[in-house]
């Protein structure tokens, strides 16, 4: 069976960051962040997370904005920080988008994809609805949120 990773960079390090993913051996990271330029994105912004994991740990890199939520929901979720919304918005947006078949296309040939965003935890991010819907749709997958906490069963050693 296909496993789904998500994975946020916020509050992790490249040493966290790389062994969460080394270690669950992920073959491909799918950026899902609407901008991935950001100077504040650290290790994480677009050409240096890929570089890394395409030179340096024989990952495959894609950005996929269309997997992102719009401007204005971002913004509205921003202004509003209500999540109920925002879910409800981003549902409507996923099907409007058809981001269940953007993401089939996107993962075709790895059994093993994280979905990349900058949240530091899944409950409140557009990467754990992405994922859940996706799996919704009938896709046969498992999913997996890597978090922090995931670094205490880590052996570093792959």
């Amino acid at each position: 069976m296909k496993k789904l990773f998500t994975i946020g960079y916020t509050k992790k390090s490249l040493e966290d960051f790389v062994n969460l993913i080394m270690a669950n051996k992920i073959e491909k990271i799918i950026d899902i962040r609407l901008k991935n330029s950001s100077q504040l994105a650290g290790f994480a912004k677009a050409n240096d997370l890929k570089y890394i994991l395409e030179k340096f740990l024989d990952i495959g890199y894609s950005h996929v904005p269309l997997l992102s939520p719009s401007e204005e929901i971002f913004n509205e979720y921003r202004k509003t920080r209500n999540w109920d919304q925002y879910v409800k918005s981003f549902n409507m947006l996923m099907n409007k988008r058809k981001m269940d078949i953007v993401l089939k296309d996107a993962i075709a040939n790895h059994d093993r994809v994280c979905l990349l965003c900058s949240e530091e935890l899944p409950n409140k991010c557009h990467r754990r609805l992405l994922a859940e819907y996706y799996k919704s749709k009938g896709n046969q997958i498992e999913i997996k949120h890597l978090t922090k906490k995931d670094l205490k069963n880590i052996d570093v050693n792959y």
